[in-house]
């Protein structure tokens, strides 16, 4: 009997990762990867460890569906590897790592969980955004743009910002429009917001704006996914992120 250790590769540079889960690359014999876990990652593991790349973008099609990730997991523990689910960010943050711990136990597979840097905090870090300063944001919330066709839970954005100060969206892009609108009806038009595409890899950018403002930013900027959103006074609160008003920042 082998094991699956869920890894979290951090929020995109690899030098983020933590040393458990760096640990348990260097001893995996199978990897199982997804497409923002950085690829330099993968050297660090054995010669002999096989790797399996299940990336997938959004609902659009994958490659491999999670059924089939999650029975890939099982086979290849059954077969007795070190099998490491190496998901960028954090496991249990939009990561569907729920599912496949819940998958292992089913199975009777040992499941460890290596917690990983999450995007929701690392993309404004990156950016000179504070998620809570005691100054502007005593509380925040991460809430995803996507709307899982599978699910018949539907996010009540306009709730969930109109009771914190911070409110960070992850994986918005592709509806940015309608969720900026959502947000603008309880928050107002002329809030903070900032969006930072390729957080902390050598790609980053951001713009600045308001809620009513920033996917028109976004867009004339051509940022694409991975971008995160934050909105709130936090947002242009450091000289840093100050420094951007409605103009993309230069790749660092």
């Amino acid at each position: 009997m082998g094991r699956v250790t869920l890894v979290g590769a951090g929020p995109g540079d690899p030098d983020l990762i933590t040393l458990r889960g760096m640990r348990a690359l260097e001893r995996a014999d199978a990897v199982v990867h997804d497409a923002l876990a950085a690829q330099e990652l993968l050297e660090h593991t054995p010669v002999h460890a096989l790797r399996f790349d299940v990336g997938k973008r959004g609902h659009r099609e994958p490659r491999v569906s999670q059924l089939e990730i999650e029975a890939l997991l099982v086979e290849l523990a059954l077969e007795g590897r070190e099998v490491v689910r190496l998901k960028g960010g954090d496991p249990f943050v939009f990561g569907r790592g729920g599912e496949e711990a819940a998958a292992c136990a089913r199975a009777g597979i040992p499941c460890e969980v290596v917690p990983g840097i999450s995007s929701c905090v690392a993309a404004p870090g990156a950016a000179g955004i504070p998620v809570t300063d005691r100054r502007a944001a005593a509380s925040f919330a991460v809430v995803t743009g996507h709307r899982d066709p599978a699910s018949e839970r539907r996010l009540e954005i306009e709730k969930v910002a109109a009771c914190v100060d911070t409110l960070v969206i992850l994986m918005g892009m592709a509806r940015l429009e309608d969720v900026l609108a959502r947000v603008e009806r309880v928050r107002g038009p002329g809030v903070r917001a900032a969006a930072i595409e390729w957080a902390t890899t050598k790609r980053q950018r951001s713009v600045t704006a308001t809620v009513a403002t920033l996917a028109a930013r976004v867009r004339e900027a051509g940022f694409g996914a991975p971008s995160t959103v934050v909105i709130g006074d936090a947002v242009g609160l450091l000289p840093q992120a100050a420094e951007l008003p409605d103009a993309a920042a230069p790749a660092r």
